[in-house]
Formats: structure tokens, sequence, C-alpha cells
């Protein structure tokens, strides 16, 4: 057996062809120092026929696997049992933030050998080279997770690395597995949009977030000239002219972004990121309007809800209030850039009609929010705990009586998929017809102020869609509003921003 190292990013959405830079990331740490091949289940038909192509060989020692929670778990766990089954002696190894998070559950499954506990760029390679030596010194090396008879072993979390000094990501060696054009896909953005990562971690310690006990509230950020030369090559090299930044937050360093800003700014491209209220909300009038000048069209942001005590409740920083939510809307609304608020309704609460009362509280908060700046896009989740231990929302939601699944593969179980993306919460206090209220509402409000980003969406569907649905929006009517979930199923195929993106089906 070889030592070569086959890396797999599992299919993660319908219309997902974003670049897989979390596979380039690790790809970056190893190249030069071990073969490896990358395969993308977002551009294959049949991706085991293509890995079982690979293993088959008796080349490859190593399966290295980014795994994040919902749709990427309906191959990342059969294919890892598979090749456990068939190819006992390949190592396989688990990245992302579904593997940190549930780990225990993972290990124990009998076919996940390794976890790469947060940034993997010099875990990733120690263990390999350590493997390959035979040498089982694991325990000096940081960011790792593994079992050692019946315990679990995790090692030494290493503070965030200098990003600049990283590695390039290998943007010739995907090109050479899968032609860089077919990441670059028609959306909101613009004709040829690409994804990219500029920072790991996030400074902040929100509660309900699964980035946090990865993270512990660190962040590190690439320089504005790196990222620049970055998006430039991608821009010249293979024509993009729209660029998505999913970082957990690209908004963390005002003077970064206005430098980014500023030398973006004569290549007329369009841009997206993610942020908080809060600190965007510090950001001067100059550098929002220089943003906007360079491209910033859209900007993703936590609003949450409009209960300043559930947002103590869930770490906001201290600082996010339901004024400055407001505010902020009106704010950006003068400088033309859209801000995209995601709520999450369902927080537990003492009894069930706290509940109610919340979830009808945050209905009338995000009407508001519409009044002031009907640009703003809203996506609405359902509340989902994540094991951030001694936090006062995952205390509450354990007394409940939640639980994750004990089994690895009951991940796969239909109702755990939505809870991922946050559609089934599969938690006790959140009563059927809560649920039921909450996604009626959000049916309304998508065909009261369609979204933006869905370019098959024409002005006469829309004009349409408005007209039937405001009489249902005006009066807050959400009961089983039939006629619009066919309108949008059927005669639209309304596109889920908070499931699929922007992407676009291009025929």
């Amino acid at each position: 057996m070889g030592d070569k190292v086959l890396l797999f990013n599992p299919f993660a959405a319908k219309n997902g062809y974003r670049i897989p830079n979390s596979i380039l990331q690790v790809a970056a740490s190893i190249d030069g120092l071990f073969e490896f091949v990358i395969v993308d289940g977002n551009r294959e038909n049949d991706p085991w026929n293509v890995i079982d192509g690979y293993l088959s060989g008796g080349e490859f020692r190593f399966f290295g696997c980014t795994v994040m929670p919902g749709p990427q778990l309906k191959q990342a766990i059969p294919y890892s049992k598979k090749i456990r089954t068939e190819y006992p002696d390949i190592v396989i190894i688990w990245g992302g933030y579904f593997a940190s998070n549930q780990y225990k559950t993972a290990l124990d499954s009998g076919f996940v050998d390794f976890i790469i506990n947060g940034q993997g760029d010099h875990a990733f390679p120690a263990l390999l080279k350590n493997l390959s030596n035979d040498e089982r010194d694991l325990k000096s090396i940081h960011n790792l997770m593994y079992k050692e008879g019946s315990e679990i072993v995790i090692t030494h979390k290493e503070f965030i690395s200098d990003q600049d000094n990283l590695p390039r990501l290998p943007y010739e060696k995907l090109d050479s597995f899968y032609p860089l054009s077919g990441y670059l896909k028609k959306t909101f953005l613009g004709k040829r949009t690409a994804a990219y990562h500029a920072s790991f971690g996030c400074p902040f310690t929100c509660s309900f977030c699964a980035v946090v006990p990865i993270y512990n509230a660190r962040w590190r950020g690439k320089s504005a000239q790196t990222v620049y030369e970055d998006v430039l090559y991608l821009i010249k090299e293979h024509g993009a002219d729209a660029v998505e930044f999913h970082d957990n937050n690209f908004f963390v360093n005002e003077k970064m972004v206005v430098e980014f800003s500023k030398l973006i700014k004569p290549h007329n491209i369009e841009w997206w990121g993610e942020g908080r209220i809060d600190t965007i909300n510090k950001y001067s009038d100059d550098s929002l309007q220089l943003m906007r000048e360079s491209g910033c069209k859209m900007i993703f942001f936590g609003a949450e809800t409009g209960n300043d005590e559930i947002l103590k409740k869930m770490d906001k920083g201290g600082t996010q209030t339901s004024q400055q939510i407001k505010d902020f809307a009106a704010r950006m609304k003068r400088f033309d850039i859209i801000p995209e608020y995601s709520f999450v309704l369902g927080i537990p609460l003492d009894t069930e009609q706290e509940v109610n009362a919340q979830i009808d509280s945050d209905i009338a908060f995000i009407k508001e929010i519409k009044e002031i700046n009907p640009n703003t896009e809203v996506i609405i989740y359902l509340y989902s705990p994540v094991p951030t231990e001694g936090s006062e929302l995952y205390e509450k939601v354990k007394e409940a009586g939640f639980a994750f699944p004990e089994k690895l593969e009951d991940w796969l179980n239909p109702d755990w998929e939505n809870f991922d993306l946050r559609r089934n919460p599969l938690t006790p206090w959140l009563k059927p017809y809560m649920v039921d209220k909450i996604q009626g509402f959000e049916t309304v409000l998508n065909a009261r102020f369609p979204t933006v980003s869905d370019l098959r969406i024409t002005n006469d569907q829309r004009k349409i869609m408005k007209q039937l649905s405001s009489f249902r929006y005006k009066n807050n009517l959400y009961r089983r509003p039939y006629e619009l979930k066919v309108l949008q199923k059927v005669w639209l195929k309304y596109r889920r921003p908070e499931i699929e993106g922007f992407e676009m089906e291009v025929s």
C-alpha cells in the first residue's frame, strides 16, 4: 500500500458548485509532501464509483473527508463506512465542524479513525507524516481527536496560524481534477461567481453557533493584499466577476476591509460576505460608502431576535440590541447595501406560552424591519441546539430532554438532516402548531417580498406573488397558505437562500 491521500468533498446542496475551499486548504498543507487526488461530490454523478476506482489500485493509504452537518453526511457517513468494510487498511480522517462538535459519536462509529479539531494546516500533514513513519507520537500533534483503546484523546488546541504564512491554495491542482470554470456559476452577484475564505474562526461567543466550541472566540484573517491577490488570480485567470466570502465573519477588521475595498474597486466586481451588526455599525460612513463603491452588494447578518433579553442569553457580544438592528437596517439603505438578516425563532423559554408569545413578537419585529427597509432580505431558522457546554441556552435545552443521536448513522435520518438545516428542530418545547405558524409566516413573507437573489423570478411573477400575498401579510393570516406554497414550489420553483445559496441553474 502506498501513502497517497484521497481528499473528498461530499455533496453539499443542490447547485452547490462552490470552490471547495476547505479541501483546497488541506491540499495546500500536504502539497509537495504527499501525492493526493481530489474527489468533489458536487461534480460527480457517482462519487463512490470514482473513490472506489482510486482505492482499488492499492496506492492510497489515507481518506480525508470534510464533514459539515446536513447534506454532506449523506455521503460522508456511508462512504466512510464502506471504505472501512472494503478497504480496512485505509486511515479515515474527518475534518469540519460536524466532526469536531460530534466527535464522540464519530469516533465511536468504528469507521472514523481521526478527527482534525478545527484548523488542519499543521495537524493534517503532521498526522500523515506520523502514521507514514509509524512513529505513533500522536499526542504531540495539536488539534487532533482519536481513540486510544476505549478512551478518546483530545490533544492541545493550537492557536490559529498566521494566514498570510500558509501555502497558497492550489487552484491549478484543483483545475486538473475539475475545471475551475465549473465552479464559477451565475448568481445574483455575477455571471461567474467565485467562493473564497479570507479568515478562520470568529472572535465572538454566540451560544447557538456551531463555530464557537471549535475556535473559542479566536479569529485570524489574511491581509487585504493576500485576499486581493487571490481574488485577482480568479478574475484574471478564470474570468470571475463576483465573489462570495464565506468566512464566519469577514468584517472583523475595518482597516482590512477598507484596504481590500480600495484594491478591488477598479476591477468592477460584486461581492458578498458575513458579518455582525454591532461590528459593522461601528464602521464610518466613508468606509461603508467605499465598500459599496467597491462592489459590496449584500451582507449577511445574524439579527436573531427582537428581544433584548434573549440577545443577551445568546451572548451576542453584549452590544447588539433590537433598536440597533432596526437602526442598522435603515443605515444600510442609505448606502444601497442589502442587509440579509437571519432570525432564529423557537428559542427555549420557561413555558409553552412564553415560547409562543416570543414567536409572535419576532414575527412582528421582522415586519417592522421590512417597514424600515423593504430591501432587507429575511432568512428564518428554527432554533437548533449546538453542544456549547456551559451556555445558558444549552443547559436549558438539556433540561428539556433534548439529546443528539448517539449513533453516527442516525444522523442520516431525514429529520436530523432537516435539524441541521434548521428546518425541523426536534426540540420538545417547540410544538407542531408553533412550527406551522413560523413556516406559514415564512411562506407569506417570501411571497410578499420575493428574494432579489433568485434571478429566475420575472417581474410579472413578482408582481403576482405580491398581490396574492398582500392580504394575508397585512392581516397576519399565516395559517395554511397552500395557494402560495403551490405557486412557489410548482410555478416559481422558489429557491431557498438559506439552503441553496445564490447559485442559479443555468441551461
